[in-house]
């Protein structure tokens, strides 16, 4: 159940990342609440998973799922750069999630 939550938290921490961009700098008070809402409830379920896995293992997870999921939302929804080397390192980030995972299960 611990990997549940931290898959969530990980798919929230994009949520929050999309939310603050959409906040403009938190002028905008329905996204900023929103962003603060979400980063709540998104370390709120990273805390739950660190009472049963590494917390090196659970927030490079984290931070992992995160820095994937938002690079790719930027690229689909802000028309940010898809180039082979971006590709390239999003590609090891997703290499060493799956590596954590693999470790943290022997």
């Amino acid at each position: 159940m611990a990997w549940v939550a931290l898959f969530l938290a990980g798919i929230l921490e994009v949520a929050w990342a999309l939310a603050m961009k959409w906040s403009e700098g938190f002028t905008r008070p329905l996204a900023s609440v929103v962003t603060v809402l979400l980063i709540i409830v998104s370390l709120t379920l990273l805390n739950w998973s660190l009472k049963s896995l590494p917390v090196g293992t659970a927030y490079g997870v984290w931070a992992g799922i995160g820095t994937i999921g938002t690079a790719a939302m930027g690229i689909a929804l802000f028309g940010e750069p898809a180039n082979l080397l971006r590709l390239g390192c999003i590609a090891m980030i997703a290499a060493g999630i799956v590596g954590l995972k693999l470790i943290a299960m022997e």
